[in-house]
């Protein structure tokens, strides 16, 4: 036994020297505070899981809008047809009026006079029922041809000695008056369906 060693004589032999150079194993423990998402496969994973969650936020924005437009597009159409359905129950009184009309026809009994009292009842049975709806009917003479809700398919001159006009005291236009309906015209809810076909003077 030698006094110069004390590690010999204790039995444990000298701590190596570190070589800083050298490459740390895979299979090394990492070091501490390191984690998954420090790393590239990490943080990819991270992306690709976010990416996965808006697709899924989108997908279910598109099914939640497509779902929307049917649901809206079902209640436009039920509104339009109970609108529809309106309109033909307030005609049904028209139509009875219109069968008691046709079964006066059948009888040899029946009168120029009644059948004329049973159509004027019809038309205006027909023409309240319309007017209640919006509908306005364009059949006014004697008033200012307008290409917006006349249709000219005749035409007067004007007399060449035609003076001022009565209603405002001026000269009369170059013949823009409407002196005849032909075809009554219509309006609904101020929007023109048909023109009046007329025939003007000037």
């Amino acid at each position: 036994m030698t006094g110069d060693d004390p590690l010999a004589e204790s039995g444990r032999s000298a701590p190596q020297p570190v070589d800083e150079d050298r490459d740390v194993s895979p299979d090394a423990d990492p070091a501490p505070g390191a984690s998954e998402e420090s790393t590239p496969e990490g943080e990819l994973a991270t992306v690709v899981a976010e990416r996965d969650e808006y697709l899924d936020a989108l997908r279910r924005l598109q099914a939640e809008f497509e779902n929307f437009r049917k649901r809206t597009l079902r209640q436009q159409t039920d509104l339009l047809s109970r609108a529809s359905e309106g309109v033909v129950e307030r005609l049904f009184p028209v139509l009875d009026a219109l069968d008691l009309a046709l079964a006066h026809v059948g009888e040899k009994a029946a009168t120029a006079a009644h059948l004329k009292d049973a159509l004027t009842q019809i038309n205006a049975l027909l023409r309240d029922t319309l007017s209640q709806e919006g509908l306005e009917r364009i059949d006014a003479c004697d008033v200012p041809f307008d290409p917006t809700v006349h249709d000219a398919v005749a035409h007067v001159a004007v007399d060449a000695g035609a003076g001022p006009s009565e209603e405002t005291g001026t000269p009369v236009d170059d013949g823009s008056r409407v002196v005849e309906v032909m075809r009554a015209g219509y309006r609904l809810k101020g929007r023109v369906l048909r023109p009046a076909m007329v025939k003007v003077k000037g």
